[in-house]
């Protein structure tokens, strides 16, 4: 039996609800398409050019910003979705926190690396 106030909670039998990792994760991935079509615009753009006119397309603070805003959004989504297959196929509990801790410093590092080649091109360097 359910009492009337859990069921206008809407927490279901777990007592979570519609947790909100599902609800980011459903937001990085619709965010994910308009990101990812402009950056194979500006991609397909580059084809045939050289590295100078390459780093002049990146020098625009918007292809920067668009690859930049990418790099994080993806790199997000990636740690959220290898969260969740960590949460349900890892249960010994030593391992499944090594390896959040592993899928946290790896996406992190990606992001970094990601976000400072792209600034190191945009700059000039």
């Amino acid at each position: 039996m359910r009492t009337m106030l859990s069921q206008v909670r809407g927490l279901g039998s777990a007592g979570i609800g519609t947790d909100s990792h599902l609800i980011r994760q459903r937001i990085t991935a619709y965010a994910n398409i308009p990101l990812i079509v402009g950056a194979i615009l500006v991609v397909v753009s580059l084809i045939g050019a050289d590295y100078e006119t390459a780093r002049q397309r990146l020098s625009n603070p918007l292809v920067a910003a668009l690859l930049v805003a990418l790099i994080l959004n993806v790199t997000i989504h990636m740690r959220l979705g290898m969260q969740s297959v960590i949460e349900d196929y890892v249960h010994h509990e030593g391992l499944k926190a090594a390896s959040w801790i592993a899928n946290w410093l790896y996406t992190a590092g990606l992001a970094v690396v990601g976000i400072l080649s792209i600034l190191i091109i945009a700059l000039g360097g």
